[in-house]
């Protein structure tokens, strides 16, 4: 097979091991910069032009869009999705699951766990809205954050009644959620290739920081999931429509609560702490999905909402 995987750095980890992990597989793989791409988007005959000309027919593209040029990364990928290239993750399931509001209505009404969430433009009670989340302490969130910025803990209804009104005052969007104490600042990244777990994580957030993220200075071990856990993970991933992503749990008294559904998850903390070959698994996906799907059926919308 022909592989693009679309990244906007060669040298990243999860590039690189996708990559290779391709080409031991006796496929030929380009890496190309989502942002130097340009569509001739024409009737009946779409495509992808990149240094000057157009770029070759593709069997699969693997998207590595960041959160900062989501708008234009999924109208990339959604060309080649026009052109009849199979897509790990469709355009349409990226952009659903990086609007953090949008995908947790669509996981709420499907029933699965999650932390008890408001949302609102310019609430006339500000108190009623932390009151409604279970009271202080309240994780508050910018809509727009990634890797634990733009994340606030505030352990007093006092100090979450400031912030609030500090983002309202920047016309940020935010999600007020409940904090899940018996978490302890851990939560569980499960790796979801094809509609099952391939690999899991309990990701503990450094001294003092109540942030899971690695790359806050979090820890990372192996973890044994539970059954609710691993049905959970796959839901969720179902329900974004998403091929490959990561689903980030909470381990709450009420059973797993999904955090975060994310599309373009990095491989180096769970291949180092599990040991595991996930970009392999990543591309034997691709070979089972692309050998199972009719060519007509290759494009038709995941997932729903």
């Amino acid at each position: 097979m022909k592989i693009a995987i679309l990244s906007r750095n060669k040298n990243l980890y999860s590039t690189r091991r996708l990559k290779e992990a391709a080409e031991a597989l006796g496929h030929e793989v380009d890496i190309i910069d989502t942002l130097l791409c340009y569509m001739d988007i024409t009737s009946s005959n779409p495509t992808v032009r990149y240094h000057g000309k157009e770029l070759p027919k593709y069997d699969a593209i693997i998207p590595r869009i960041g959160a900062s040029i989501t708008f234009y990364g999924t109208a990339v990928a959604r060309q080649f999705e026009m052109m009849g290239t199979f897509n790990v993750n469709e355009s349409v399931a990226i952009s659903r699951s990086r609007d953090k509001l949008r995908s947790l209505q669509l996981l709420s009404r499907k029933g699965v766990g999650l932390p008890r969430t408001g949302f609102a433009s310019k609430p006339d009670k500000i108190k009623d809205l932390i009151k409604n989340v279970g009271g202080a302490p309240v994780v508050i969130k910018l809509l727009e954050g990634t890797q634990g910025i733009g994340v606030v803990l505030a352990d007093t209804a006092k100090a979450a009644e400031a912030i609030i009104e500090a983002f309202m005052g920047l016309k940020a969007n935010i999600l007020v959620q409940e904090f899940v104490k018996e978490a302890g600042g851990a939560d569980i990244r499960c790796l979801v290739v094809g509609g099952r777990v391939v690999a899991a994580m309990k990701r503990q957030g450094a001294e003092g920081e109540f942030r899971s993220n690695l790359h806050r200075g979090g820890s990372a071990e192996v973890v044994k999931l539970t059954k609710a856990e691993r049905e959970t993970a796959v839901n969720a991933a179902k329900i974004m429509g998403l091929g490959v992503c990561g689903v980030d749990l909470l381990q709450s008294q009420n059973g797993p609560m999904v955090m975060e559904v994310n599309s373009s998850p990095g491989l180096e903390g769970i291949e180092t702490a599990t040991g595991k070959d996930v970009a392999k698994m990543v591309i034997q996906y691709i070979e089972k999905s692309i050998a199972t799907t009719p060519a007509s059926s290759v494009n038709k919308t995941k997932g729903q909402g």
